[in-house]
């Protein structure tokens, strides 16, 4: 794909449309005071690792050591989390969709339909991310919720070609950063689990950004990541297109954009796919499975133990000056899963 005279000024409008929207919505300023993550620590394959303390825990920013100044040990239904689930209907076909709400209900009526955690539902369409009423445990009533609910056929579709995958990206990035704003205000932690296969990407070999492009980006990248950290959101991507994109390389072309972006000559329209975000947030990227109902349970499984841990950020000596975060845990054959890094203000 190839970004003509034309694509550029699309882009660049399309960057700036975004752009407005995250300063009316939310700074990109780190706030002052402590940063708080929530720390998943898991072996290979299982459940989560409960039974740590603070000292258990060594935390690094840009590779230097932290002292923590707050810690605390999270338990299954006792955890302070507030779970949405997004329902992508940008960037799938209306079937899908129709699928997807049978794999919602089923998830939803689970356990007689007892939620451990206070859930709500939002639908993403080209009019934006629409919470479905409020949040609750009685899963059976959410779904009777979601029933009632007409998701229209939207008017631009993933056969739409470039012109269309530019609005698809916006579409969904401002529906997204609402949803974020949304849960801004709310205390404790939020956990958006997104069905969706994601967004187009918009870059590749023969996709290039001039300098203001990448200034433009630059900005996304870092508004994106400050909000999510301030609303402490976890994102989590589940692909509900499953197997049908086994063994393409749409499924992990992702990866190439994940690592953290440091300086705008980096940035890349890729840096804003659903599944970087939801890695650097966090969160887990699951494809390659038809089954959404065990997805979003193993999604949440990730409450059944965690950790809050704090501490104090170094000074910025530069405006969106990236820091990256490590955390290691004293035992061998375990990762601890957190955040991978922030934007630092002077």
């Amino acid at each position: 794909m190839f970004i003509t005279t034309r694509g550029v000024v699309l882009l660049v409008s399309l960057l700036c449309a975004v752009g407005v929207s995250a300063q009316q919505q939310a700074p990109f300023a780190q706030p002052a005071g402590s940063v708080v993550l929530d720390v998943v620590v898991t072996p290979k394959s299982g459940p989560p690792v409960s039974g740590f303390e603070q000292k258990d825990f060594t935390l690094l920013d840009n590779k230097v050591p932290q002292m923590l100044t707050s810690f605390q040990a999270v338990d299954g239904r006792y955890a302070p989390v507030r779970v949405i689930l997004l329902v992508d209907a940008v960037n799938v076909d209306y079937s899908v969709v129709s699928y997807e709400r049978d794999e919602i209900d089923k998830f939803l009526r689970t356990d007689e339909g007892h939620l451990a955690h206070s859930t709500a539902l939002a639908v993403l369409t080209d009019k934006g991310a629409q919470m479905l009423g409020g949040f609750s445990t009685d899963g059976n009533a959410l779904s009777a919720l979601l029933d009632q609910y007409d998701v229209s056929l939207r008017s631009v579709n993933r056969t739409a070609g470039f012109w269309g995958a530019t609005e698809r990206f916006q579409y969904s990035l401002d529906g997204l950063r609402a949803l974020a704003a949304h849960e801004a205000s709310s205390p404790g932690r939020t956990i958006i689990l997104c069905i969706s296969p994601g967004w187009p990407l918009l870059s590749g070999p023969r996709v290039e950004l001039d300098e203001k492009n990448q200034q433009q980006t630059f900005g996304e990248i870092v508004g994106f990541s400050t909000q999510l950290l301030q609303a402490r959101i976890t994102l989590y991507s589940i692909d509900p297109l499953g197997s049908r994109d086994a063994g393409t390389g749409r499924l992990f072309y992702w990866e190439e954009f994940a690592k953290g972006v440091s300086k705008p000559s980096q940035a890349q329209l890729g840096n804003l796919a659903l599944q970087v975000l939801a890695s650097q947030s966090g969160g887990v990227v699951l494809t390659s499975s038809n089954d959404i109902a065990e997805m979003l349970r193993k999604c949440l499984s990730d409450t059944s133990a965690y950790y809050e841990l704090s501490f104090n950020p170094p000074q910025g000596g530069q405006p969106h000056q990236y820091h990256q975060l490590e955390i290691h845990v004293a035992q061998r054959g375990l990762t601890a899963r957190t955040r991978q890094g922030y934007y630092s203000q002077p």
